[in-house]
């Protein structure tokens, strides 16, 4: 029998050396390398980055009197036929199809200048120039020449020779044809008898001479051009569009013209082409407009600005002023009539003038604020606040005190104070007094004061909150020192405890002095 306790003594003996030479080699166990350390850290997950927080918000009830204070209007969210705007800058250009070259096809000399200057306006049929031709001259005389011949021999009995005399006739005039001898030229030749030694070149269309090399005595060849004349009844604008938005535009699509040169006058047109090029150094492209010209307004070269009209259909579609932006969220106030303001956040797409499309969020027909939006927004934060550091229910929570601990009705009155007063932005001294129903003081109690000011996403300025601890300084009274970050609208929420149960609570609003 003691053997076999001596036996079991000497197991329980021999496991506990094994459990503490485990727990010896674990304490003396020598640290990891840094390479063990960085292969260790590559297999640990990096946290899933947070998401930005946002000032909670809740619904806000304002009385008349308030909102008329601060001047809130209402809209309503409508569904409209929708134009997109899209709006760059242009030039005025020479519309290339309305260019009239002027050049002879036969050589010469030129004899009288008439059209003399560049720019200067000539219309269709007006004389440019005379021109002395050698060449020209033969070939009018031949023409008459075979006239002649051909009312000789017209009456011949031989035959093949009347047909020989008028086909001279018809291929004298046809030479005369090919060099562009106006016909009204050719008949007075036929009237006269005589060649014409000056011949007048006539201006082929109306327009601007922007190009003239005509000079008298000028020897001049067929290849030599003599005048570009320029119709600018019609021009050309060309947009610089940049490529992000070349998809939204298509041949048709109407825009409108406006010049800093004619205040209030706008040019309409339509796209033309879209040509197929972007500028590497600006990254647009040119898109073609032909506009009407009436009293040649427009010039080339004038800088112009181009407003495109974006077909979009119907869309549903809220006040642009009505929405607020609010970190990454766009927020709208719904009106429920009497007061009452919905925060809700809604999806927005494009702007279109002073509206924004709707892409989901809203309905036809609500009615939204459209003004004192950022004063309605901080009033829903500073209330969504107040509610947040109200004392918790009874029994929410694992640290929440219990039924039997919390207070049907207050038990202390609550009489705050600052020095100075009003408080200012930077350190104040806070003051609490606490007293029974009756008018006894409350001394003992552990006092808490939160000062909590909304964030204003707008302004760039994040939410603030101060948390004060007071001393008791006897006879009920309570002091505490604490740092306002700002001067403006603070929302105070004042707790008293006792054995840690809640005698007492207040909120209320304390408007402090000094700067943002």
């Amino acid at each position: 029998m003691n053997r076999n306790k001596y036996r079991v003594a000497f197991f329980i003996a021999a496991i506990l050396c094994v459990v503490l030479l485990a727990l010896l080699l674990q304490k003396h166990r020598p640290a990891p390398s840094a390479s063990e350390a960085t292969a260790a850290t590559t297999n640990v997950e990096a946290p899933p980055p947070q998401k930005e927080l946002q000032a909670p918000l809740t619904p806000v009830q304002l009385s008349p009197e308030r909102m008329q204070a601060i001047g809130v209007t209402f809209g309503t969210v409508a569904r409209k036929t929708m134009n997109e705007e899209l709006r760059v800058s242009g030039n005025v250009d020479v519309d290339e199809r309305r260019l009239a070259y002027v050049q002879t096809r036969f050589p010469g000399w030129i004899r009288n200048v008439f059209a003399n200057a560049t720019y200067q306006y000539v219309r269709k049929g007006e004389p440019l120039f005379t021109i002395y031709s050698p060449d020209l001259v033969n070939t009018e005389q031949e023409y008459l020449l075979a006239r002649t011949n051909q009312a000789q021999l017209s009456q011949s009995s031989v035959e093949g020779v009347a047909t020989g005399a008028a086909s001279l006739v018809s291929a004298a005039r046809a030479r005369l044809e090919q060099w562009e001898i106006p016909q009204s030229e050719i008949k007075k030749i036929e009237d006269s008898g005589k060649p014409i030694t000056n011949l007048s070149f006539i201006s082929p269309a109306s327009g601007f001479i922007t190009e003239r090399n005509a000079l008298p005595n000028l020897y001049v060849q067929p290849d030599t051009r003599l005048y570009t004349i320029a119709d600018l009844s019609t021009v050309w604008v060309n947009a610089q569009v940049f490529q992000t938005d070349i998809g939204k535009l298509k041949p048709g699509d109407p825009a409108n013209i406006t010049v800093d040169s004619y205040p209030g006058k706008k040019f309409p047109g339509r796209i033309e082409q879209i040509l197929p090029q972007v500028d590497m150094n600006t990254r647009t492209a040119r898109v073609r407009l032909a506009i009407a010209n009436r009293g040649f307004l427009l010039k080339p070269g004038m800088f112009v600005n181009v407003a495109f009209q974006i077909p979009m259909g119907l869309q549903l579609v809220v006040p642009a002023s009505a929405v607020v932006q609010s970190g990454d969220r766009h927020l709208v106030f719904v009106n429920h009539g009497k007061g009452n303001l919905d925060p809700r956040e809604v999806k927005l797409g494009a702007r279109v003038g002073d509206d924004f499309i709707v892409m989901s969020g809203l309905k036809e027909d609500e009615s939204v604020a459209t003004s004192a939006n950022f004063l309605i927004d901080s009033e829903s934060q500073l209330q969504a606040a107040a509610g947040a550091y109200a004392p918790p229910p009874p029994g929410v929570g694992g640290n929440a005190p219990t039924m039997s601990n919390q207070p049907q009705q207050a038990q202390a009155n609550v009489e705050f104070s600052t020095s100075p007063s009003p408080p200012r932005k930077g350190a104040n001294v806070f003051r609490v007094k606490l007293t029974k129903a009756d008018g006894s003081p409350v001394t003992g109690a552990q006092v808490e004061v939160i000062f909590y000011m909304a964030g204003m996403p707008a302004m760039g300025m994040a939410a603030m909150k101060t948390d004060v601890t007071f001393n008791d300084k006897g006879a009920g009274n309570y002091e505490g020192t604490g740092e306002l970050g700002s001067g403006g609208n603070w929302q105070v929420t004042v707790t008293a405890r006792l054995n840690g149960q809640l005698i007492a609570s207040k909120q209320f609003t304390l408007d402090a002095q000094g700067g943002m």
